[in-house]
Formats: C-alpha cells, sequence, structure tokens
C-alpha cells in the first residue's frame, strides 16, 4: 500500500520514500542511493512555469491536478501562494 519505502531492519525508520533520499546516510546505509538523479530540458518560450515538487505531490496529483491548482497563482504571479495550496490540496487528497 503507499509508495515503495526503504526501512531499517527490525525497525519502522526512516521509513523513506525512494524519492526523498538525497544525502540521508541512513537510507545509504540500507541500500538506498541517495545522490540525485539529475536531468536537464531546454526551456521553451511557451513554458510558463517550472514545478519541482517530490512524491509528496505527485503520488497523489497529476499534472493535469497540479496545472489547475496553480493557474490562479500564476497569472497573480504569486509562487508562494502557488506552493502552499498546492501542499494544501495534496494533503487532503492523500
Amino acid at each position: 500500500m503507499g509508495p515503495n519505502r526503504v526501512w531499517l531492519k527490525n525497525t519502522n525508520e526512516p521509513g523513506l520514500c525512494l524519492t526523498r533520499s538525497f544525502g540521508d546516510a541512513i537510507a545509504q546505509s540500507v541500500g538506498c542511493n541517495s545522490q540525485p538523479e539529475i536531468s536537464e530540458y531546454n526551456l521553451k518560450p511557451d513554458d510558463k512555469c517550472l514545478i519541482v515538487a517530490s512524491d509528496g505531490i505527485w503520488t497523489f496529483m497529476s499534472n493535469e491536478d497540479v496545472a489547475s491548482v496553480i493557474y490562479p497563482f500564476y497569472l497573480k504571479q504569486d509562487a508562494e501562494g502557488a506552493a502552499e495550496q498546492l501542499m494544501r490540496v495534496a494533503n487532503r487528497t492523500w
């Protein structure tokens, strides 16, 4: 149930989703790669924003859901408000 997690043997720690493990020495000690995967994209003039989020967002929301939440904030140039609302919606969806 839910996303795959990394657990220490015989304990409930850290229970870490794999995408949240960058730099995490405990998760690395049980075989999780703590080095982030890095991708490069060339932004185009039609691109309006870039959303960087963890599985806390993407597990519960589609690209379309995220876009519909942030669009009103994009129009107001309110990135902080968009991030706050995105977190609230993902949390409710969870």
